[in-house]
């Protein structure tokens, strides 16, 4: 089964004063930052919904782009226009807001694993910190349609839309049955959001995710910092800076052993370990 992260990508907030998905986030947006995670998490395309106008920053490469072509009409809206995007693309989405900086891949995971196991449920909801979490979901694209016709006679809210289908609910007990999850995200702060400057404030005052790092090959002789080494970063970028190195043509970082990128933007969460090695010929 193909799956497929489908990112709200928020218009603008009047609590806050300006598009979310445009928020800094340790030299990166938090748009970029929540596309980037939920592409290390699924096969299928990343698909951000945008406001109509809304300007975007840069993406990580195979980012799709659709436009939300009703602007004002909420979460489900925005769910119909990203599910639209994925037909023929995947079979089940994740789909989130772009305001949850702590969103981790682990939680992703635990929620679309639901879907892949079950044939009858569409949709797997967390009710995750007391509240239900529509914007951190898993769909069937198949939901595409239901959600339109729900637009069109004005049901906007998602509790229309759970009534059309079936749902599984998972509170914080059933997502931490994923030992991953549990230990790397015991909290739950991967459905936290910011809502006003201050929500901002506290989340970018937090301190940057802990991460492993080790060097490989000509990078790991002399100097004596092979490694692994304990560290905390944000992006590659930062975790390379932390061993004293510039991510260019010449160095490659490889993340979790399944990943391989040069971008220095590449999104970390806790837990994950980076190796670097030489691009050139025998690093």
């Amino acid at each position: 089964m193909t799956s497929a992260g489908v990112v709200l990508a928020g218009g603008r907030s009047s609590r806050m004063g300006t598009p979310k998905a445009a928020l800094e986030w340790h030299g990166s947006t938090l748009l970029c930052r929540t596309a980037g995670i939920l592409a290390r998490v699924t096969n299928g395309p990343v698909v951000v919904v945008r406001a109509p106008g809304q300007d975007l920053s840069d993406l990580p490469k195979g980012t799709l782009i659709t436009d939300d072509p009703r602007e004002g009409k909420g979460p489900v809206q925005g769910i119909a226009a990203g599910l639209a995007a994925l037909r023929g693309r995947a079979d089940v989405a994740f789909v989130s807001s772009t305001d949850m900086p702590f969103l981790h891949p682990a939680f992703a995971r635990r929620v679309l694993r639901v879907l892949e196991n079950s044939e009858t449920t569409d949709v797997a909801l967390p009710l995750a910190r007391g509240f239900r979490q529509p914007l951190a979901a898993a769909y069937r694209v198949s939901l595409a349609e239901t959600a339109e016709r729900l637009v069109a006679e004005g049901q906007l809210r998602p509790a229309f839309l759970f009534g059309q289908c079936t749902v599984e609910t998972l509170d914080d007990a059933a997502l931490k049955q994923d030992p991953l999850l549990a230990a790397l995200d015991p909290d739950l702060d991967s459905v936290l959001n910011v809502n006003t400057p201050a929500d901002y404030q506290a989340a970018r005052a937090r301190p940057a995710p802990e991460v492993t790092v080790q060097l490989f090959g000509i990078l790991a002789k002399g100097g004596g910092q092979s490694g692994p080494h304990t560290v905390r970063a944000a992006t590659v970028g930062v975790a390379a800076s932390a061993l004293g190195l510039l991510l260019d043509r010449h160095v490659t970082a490889t993340l979790n052993g399944d990943q391989i990128t040069r971008d220095s933007e590449t999104p970390l969460a806790a837990g994950d370990t980076v190796f670097f090695l030489s691009a050139d010929a025998g690093g």
